[in-house]
């Protein structure tokens, strides 16, 4: 077993895509009518597999995002990442080192859901282990 992707209710898709597209991801295709809303598929450059799912239904605008905590994010150099979002026009804060070598900034997409950007220390897994709460 795995976990596929996170699906958002989104309330503007158009606006909501155009902040993920300069967060990096690329829109893969779109199931247009469910019983949720349109579904847009997105994927990061690097994985084969979309992760984030844009739910949208114009009737059921978004009012509450406290149910979802936050996106976590993994990216090679947050200091770049940080400067191509704020040229994109996508503000992040500044960047804080929890533990040496652990980077992270956050931002906020449209409708208010927290995005975590992580760079992992040198030589660190691709992903949390077991190792990180030895």
């Amino acid at each position: 077993m795995r976990t596929l992707h996170l699906g958002l209710r989104v309330t503007d898709l158009e606006r909501s895509l155009a902040f993920y597209t300069a967060l990096g991801y690329a829109k893969l295709g779109t199931v247009p009518e469910t019983s949720f809303g349109s579904l847009t598929m997105l994927q990061l450059p690097d994985d084969p597999f979309v992760s984030l799912e844009l739910v949208h239904d114009p009737a059921r605008p978004v009012k509450d995002t406290s149910a979802v905590n936050h996106l976590v994010v993994q990216v090679n150099d947050l200091d770049v990442t940080i400067a191509d979002l704020a040229a994109r026009g996508v503000t992040a804060e500044p960047p804080a080192e929890s533990r040496p070598g652990l980077r992270t900034s956050w931002l906020t997409d449209p409708d208010g859901y927290r995005i975590e950007l992580v760079q992992w220390p040198p030589g660190h897994a691709a992903g949390i282990t077991a190792a990180d709460f030895a």
